[in-house]
């Protein structure tokens, strides 16, 4: 049923949420994973910029953490690193690699997004995405 999922990170506590569900969902149907990260490119001035370098090392990390978890668990990630605008990238990958399933968190790293009235990236994806997106919120912290 969900031969090719696509699990968007940006590293952040809510992507990591949701790729634990996205890999539960991807053990259950014998799925494999695609792990995608986008640098917004809108944060950077130039393919030299030093924030450019920042953002990839980040983005190896947080890909990195889902193929370590996903060969935990016996789950095929294929890694996928693109610069642009994050929904319009989630969207071109969903067409690009036959993804039939998106797991996405409702939360990302930066509210910027809502600062700037552009919309969530995951509610454009909701909005646009040809196939089922399954978004999983950011659940609070209890004390301990």
């Amino acid at each position: 049923m969900y031969s090719n999922l696509l699990l968007p990170t940006d590293g952040s506590e809510g992507a990591a949420e949701a790729i634990e569900v996205g890999l539960k969902i991807a053990q259950r149907f014998d799925s494999v994973v695609h792990a995608l990260y986008v640098i917004d490119r809108r944060f950077v001035a130039t393919d030299y910029d030093p924030v450019v370098e920042e953002a990839e090392s980040e983005a190896e990390q947080a890909l990195d953490w889902v193929g370590k978890l996903g060969a935990e668990q016996g789950i095929p990630i294929e890694k996928h690193l693109r610069t642009g605008i994050p929904h319009e990238e989630i969207l071109g990958a969903i067409v690009a690699y036959d993804i039939d399933l998106v797991v996405m968190g409702t939360h990302g790293r930066t509210g910027i997004d809502r600062l700037v009235h552009l919309g969530s990236v995951t509610e454009r994806v909701v909005r646009a995405a040809p196939v089922h997106v399954i978004t999983v919120p950011l659940r609070p912290r209890t004390a301990e």
